[in-house]
């Protein structure tokens, strides 16, 4: 019998945001790709590393190298920031290139994935793009690329974040935009190995969409997202409705929510692709 497969998990964010989420009831960035993981790959193993608690130490290379791939959640961090804990994921990303392990991730993972391999990520000016982004659009090279297979053309998923892609090096694809992100999904080749990243987030769902609104809920209110702590539970309440009951039309339209944001097979394409592909190495 062969071996489960073994993927490595960095949590990149503190105690107290991750107590932030406890408290509204959501899922632990972590653990929401380590219980995708399951799903997509029942018997594959997981290690999740809280990468920024004090005295964290990262895997040695021996370790690292007995993973079959890394899988990076979003992060509240700042990849511009002169921080010890940037330099540590970022130094991280460099050595899984260097050892050819495949990565994957979301929202500040695309940022890491492109700026060891030569890229750029500001600040955006219009601020942040929150809740479901639109009318995301796979690029030319999406269509020959294996991340890709099966995605509908156009679509919206899950998104909050301050910071954007704004240059990629040669070795970066572009595989979808929108109006907003020049760089809503990219695969980067650098050095021996590939990481497949995603500005959005294939790991949400509605109820914890709903509940990061709710962890940040004054951010928000203080952003203009919403006009008050009433109005944001209202809107916080309707996304988890949905996700309990897709069939609840007015809300849907209301919402403006569409099979992109309620079928797994469309919103998690992205990464099931990954375990075939970079992963498994299936014949596409």
């Amino acid at each position: 019998m062969s071996k489960p497969l073994r993927f490595f998990i960095p949590d990149g964010y503190s105690k107290q945001s991750r107590d932030e989420f406890i408290a509204v009831k959501m899922t632990l960035a972590g653990q929401l790709y380590a219980d995708l993981l399951k799903r997509r790959m029942p018997d594959a193993e997981y290690d999740i590393w809280y990468s920024s608690d004090p005295g964290a130490v990262p895997p040695t290379d021996e370790e690292l190298e007995g993973y079959a791939g890394i899988i990076w959640p979003g992060c509240n961090l700042t990849i511009y920031h002169d921080d010890p804990r940037v330099h540590a994921h970022l130094r991280l990303v460099e050595r899984a290139y260097e050892a050819g392990i495949p990565q994957f991730g979301s929202c500040w993972a695309i940022q890491l994935a492109t700026t060891v391999a030569g890229g750029t990520t500001e600040p955006h000016p219009k601020g942040r793009e929150m809740g479901l982004a639109t009318n995301i659009r796979l690029t030319e090279a999406a269509k020959n690329h294996p991340m890709m297979k099966g995605k509908i053309p156009v679509y919206s998923h899950f998104v909050s974040h301050d910071d954007y892609v704004t240059r990629v090096p040669e070795c970066v694809e572009v595989l979808a935009c929108n109006y907003w992100c020049p760089v809503q999904a990219a695969a980067v080749s650098y050095k021996k190995g590939v990481f497949w990243a995603t500005q959005y987030h294939p790991e949400y769902n509605l109820q914890e969409m709903a509940r990061l609104i709710r962890a940040r809920a004054k951010r928000l209110i203080d952003q203009g997202w919403f006009k008050d702590e009433q109005d944001m539970a209202a809107y916080a309440n309707h996304l988890e409705a949905v996700y309990f009951d897709p069939t609840i039309k007015h809300l849907r339209w209301q919402l403006k929510i569409d099979e992109d944001i309620i079928q797994d097979d469309i919103r998690e394409c992205e990464f099931v692709n990954w375990l075939k592909y970079a992963v498994l190495h299936e014949a596409d």
